[in-house]
């Protein structure tokens, strides 16, 4: 099996098509929330935003993009805000599937209240929105991570937690 090259930077379409993927995702969860009231919309942009927050200061500082466009962009970003941690710490970390609970519920959160809400009372628009919800955040998401990101990264071949959770050798 051939090894895909590694992109020390990665192009910056790639950074802007898994931008988009990612900034639908949240657009989509907002506007589901809203739905629900102005108040669980503004709860759930906090969430957003502390998951954010969580990635560029804990994980981004301790990984080989650091300082670097990464797939997602998210190393310059880290960069402008704090400094460079431990690569090791990056590496040595082991990811178990109940850790993706936070990162799920980004999702899982809008979709359980979209269908609340479509129980409550049907909407095509909210139907509509919950569908390219699911959309995104399994299709994009794949297509992204699979084919355009992670394929091409170079912290993989250093340790990644993420993909030894995701492919894992059976």
């Amino acid at each position: 099996m051939e090894i895909a090259k590694r992109y020390e930077n990665y192009p910056l379409w790639i950074v802007i098509l898994s931008n988009l993927n990612t900034l639908g995702i949240y657009a989509l969860g907002i506007v589901i929330m809203l739905q629900a009231g102005g108040i669980v919309s503004l709860l759930y942009l906090v969430y957003v935003l502390l998951l954010e927050f969580r990635l560029i200061r804990y994980h981004c500082t301790s990984c080989y993009y650091f300082g670097k466009t990464c797939g997602f962009g998210q190393g310059r970003l880290s960069a402008l805000f704090f400094k460079k941690g431990d690569i090791s710490k990056f590496c040595n970390k082991t990811m178990f599937w109940k850790d993706m609970i936070p990162d799920l519920l980004i999702s899982l959160i809008p979709l359980i209240t979209g269908i609340v809400l479509l129980i409550v009372k049907f909407n095509l628009l909210l139907l509509f929105a919950i569908l390219l919800v699911i959309a995104l955040t399994t299709q994009g998401n794949a297509y992204i991570r699979g084919k355009l990101t992670c394929n091409y990264c170079k912290q993989r071949d250093l340790g990644c937690p993420a993909n030894e959770l995701f492919n894992k050798k059976k």
